[in-house]
């Protein structure tokens, strides 16, 4: 954790390398920011059809830490925001979820 999905349209979805910078910036914020290691950062996009609402949707689900306060997830949201709408030109809405690691059971 954290893992990054990003929800967009399949007609809307960006060519091949507009995907890939904004993998690096997804990646970049989650070890600088949230202080995740590399090889705990996932990062996927769904292509959807979209029914309402913003056009992109991005969810990340995150381990709860003592470092990861309101205000560092406040700075985190903010630079996903600004990645996203520079590199693909659409506005999400981004919703973070906490989970304590205790809640989480997971394999590989």
């Amino acid at each position: 954790m954290p893992n990054v999905t990003i929800f967009i349209p399949a007609d809307r979805m960006p060519p091949d390398e507009a995907l890939a910078d904004l993998t690096e910036q997804c990646t970049e914020l989650c070890t600088g920011i949230l202080r995740a290691a590399l090889v705990n950062v996932h990062v996927t996009y769904v292509a959807v059809r979209h029914g309402r609402g913003h056009l992109v949707f991005a969810e990340i689900q995150y381990r709860l830490e003592p470092f990861r306060t309101p205000a560092v997830m406040d700075r985190f949201t903010e630079g996903l925001d600004d990645a996203i709408r520079r590199i693909i030109d659409l506005t999400a809405r981004i919703r973070c979820f906490g989970y304590a690691a205790s809640s989480i059971h997971a394999r590989n």
